[in-house]
């Protein structure tokens, strides 16, 4: 009997679970989710200020100014922003003022330096000024005490700004998901090294920690391992001691040489998946950290994280719509698929219409390169015809 594919996706969400929530600076912040509301401790402005360059007056002295009939004021103070004493505008006189900095106490209004003639000894304003105008009051925007940011909520930068403007150091956060990646396989060697007879390029790990900083974990890459049951579980255990969630990637087939499942049979279930690519696959725990073991051909990997992996890594940082969109398109062709197996194609999605995009066979890593979406084609369908609607899964 193989385990259907909702069965397996349950099974991986149980295992990856959320980290405890933890103050983070707040410049690690971004693009995490918020733990906790965030009450203001203070209100914003914190001050009256100045909302323009100009002159702070009493509105009263300059009620009937105008371009034909100025009124020229003293200037008694300048003040621009960041000077702290507390000053007094008396009446029949202005200080100049710059936009941000304190109201003196007795000012009523602000006028533009465009509607006077700039001077620092005695101003002359052309243009009446209303109560209140062109003054930023405390507590205009934040009032202390309010709640400004809630739980769940995605940490974007206009809010890393208000976070900032509140005196706000750090900000109480669901951590990232840390994720270690490992491909397995004696043929395997680094992009840049000669190839030798029988060697590949490895490219899942390189390809896997990509899609879980898309999905928005951290991801670590380990030493590729050999096809050697000591190494693995060496390269495992030292290797893994940080990760909140371990995925390797080959060596769970039925043949000779699977170190993975030779390895970790006494902690992981190995087992069959009724889908296609991806059939083999495992799940379990390390000395206590989850571990998804996905096949080693690189469409099988990829598809296999996002149909099983993806959605619960999300998740558990807390994450709104941890899942790929999903949606239907009506197919341009005809279509077979085999019975008994649910089929996850590389496809173009436009508009409304879908095509299916290069060979089902999971080693075709070109076609899925520059596909957009996959194609779900359930178990008990074994032919499609064009103009069928399929259900789809965006990956744009």
């Amino acid at each position: 009997m193989m385990r259907t594919v909702e069965e397996h996706q349950k099974v991986v969400a149980e295992l990856i679970k959320a980290r405890a929530p933890q103050d983070v600076p707040l410049n690690d912040t971004l693009g995490l989710v918020l733990a906790a509301d965030v009450v203001a401790p203070l209100s914003l402005p914190g001050f009256d200020n100045s909302a323009m360059d100009g002159y702070a007056v009493v509105a009263d002295d300059v009620a009937g100014a105008t371009e034909d009939a100025p009124v020229r004021l003293p200037v008694a103070e300048d003040i621009p922003a960041g000077r702290t004493d507390p000053l007094t505008l008396q009446p029949g006189t202005a200080h100049r003022i710059m936009t941000g900095a304190p109201l003196p106490s007795g000012a009523t209004a602000v006028v533009p330096v465009e509607a006077t003639d700039g001077a620092t000894d005695t101003v002359t304003i052309r243009a009446a000024a209303r109560g209140g105008q062109h003054i930023r009051r405390a507590g205009e925007d934040v009032t202390a005490g309010t709640t400004v940011l809630r739980a769940g909520q995605v940490i974007s930068p206009a809010a890393l700004g208000l976070a900032a403007a509140l005196g706000l150091a750090t900000l109480p956060v669901l951590p990232p998901q840390r994720v270690m990646v490992m491909s397995t396989g004696t043929e395997l060697v680094a992009p840049g090294t000669e190839l030798q007879p029988g060697q590949i390029y490895e490219s899942n790990a390189v390809m896997l920690a990509a899609a879980v900083r898309d999905a928005g974990a951290q991801a670590t890459i380990a030493p590729m391992s050999a096809d050697d049951v000591d190494a693995f579980r060496a390269a495992l255990a030292a290797h893994a001691v940080d990760a909140d969630l371990i995925i390797t990637t080959g060596g769970v087939s039925a043949g000779a040489y699977e170190v993975v499942k030779d390895s970790l049979s006494d902690q992981v279930e190995f087992v069959k998946v009724a889908m296609q690519p991806g059939m083999p696959q495992g799940a379990g725990t390390v000395d206590g950290v989850p571990i998804v073991t996905l096949p080693g051909n690189p469409v099988s990997a990829l598809v296999s994280f996002e149909v099983f992996v993806r959605a619960p890594l999300r998740a558990a940082m807390g994450l709104a719509e941890p899942d790929r969109p999903r949606r239907t398109a009506q197919l341009t062709e005809d279509l077979t698929s085999p019975r008994g197996k649910r089929q996850f194609r590389r496809g173009v999605l436009t508009g409304d219409s879908v095509s299916s995009y290069g060979p089902p066979a999971s080693h075709h890593l070109r076609w899925l390169a520059s596909a957009n979406c996959l194609l779900e084609i359930a178990e008990d369908v074994t032919e499609l015809t064009a103009g069928s609607t399929v259900p789809v899964w965006d990956l744009s």
